[in-house]
């Protein structure tokens, strides 16, 4: 079932890149394991999956060795909490996916000073305007890069963001363009310690657009692995 599953969304991939004039291989396809038990990172390594997504801590460290041990890619997508930043950079996530305030950049950055290391992050957009979600309003943007930016142990690299909880096409189209406008403002700054190289934008009910408008990694969970398992 997951193999098939992950056959359709490549498929979807492939397809919304050739609409778009894009290389599918130029597309990351994020796993997103959260609250599914840690057997099914091994099923979805065995067919081909090289990048995985949580947003708790507490559930990739479980699914963390499993990953470890197949040379594969993890990818913090969730709201970080202060108290769990030492256990996050312990695993030594390749991506951050999700910072919008300074305070938080700050104890990251103090955090790896201990342990003399470099993290890599996306600033996390708020581009949907709903105050249910997080991420930073576009328009102060700019002075949180900035801001980051003078932080020795922390590399930003790009800018991710949720498209709108609605079925209006437009309206999540607007939210992605939105971000890879304020993306390429940004880049063309060249502020010192930016890379401005991932667009993390689209997850299971919209990848598809949001590779359209110039996504790089997609977050698709309930695609491959089903609907989500709350307790």
């Amino acid at each position: 079932m997951i193999k098939d599953n992950i056959d359709f969304v490549k498929n979807k991939v492939e397809k919304a890149c050739l609409r778009a004039s894009r290389n599918a291989e130029d597309v990351l396809l994020l796993a997103v394991t959260k609250t599914h038990q840690t057997s099914i990172v091994n099923e979805a390594l065995a067919n081909g999956i090289t990048a995985f997504g949580e947003n708790k801590v507490q559930e990739i460290e479980l699914k963390m060795p499993e990953i470890e041990r197949a040379g594969k890619a993890f990818h913090f997508i969730g709201h970080l909490q202060s108290n769990k930043i030492n256990k996050l950079l312990r695993l030594k996530p390749d991506l951050i996916h999700s910072i919008d305030k300074y305070s938080t950049a700050e104890k990251i950055d103090i955090a790896l000073q201990k342990m003399e290391s470099i993290q890599d992050v996306l600033i996390e957009v708020n581009t949907s305007g709903e105050k249910s979600k997080n991420g930073v309003n576009p328009g102060k943007l700019n002075k949180l890069v900035e801001q980051i930016a003078n932080l020795k142990h922390i590399r930003i690299k790009g800018l991710m963001t949720i498209g709108s909880l609605t079925e209006n096409e437009e309206e999540v189209r607007r939210c992605f363009r939105e971000l890879r406008s304020l993306f390429l403002a940004i880049k063309e700054q060249n502020i010192n310690n930016i890379e401005m190289k991932y667009l993390s934008m689209g997850m299971s009910g919209d990848f598809e657009i949001a590779i359209e408008e110039g996504s790089n990694i997609v977050r698709v969970g309930s695609l491959i692995f089903g609907q989500r398992i709350y307790t």
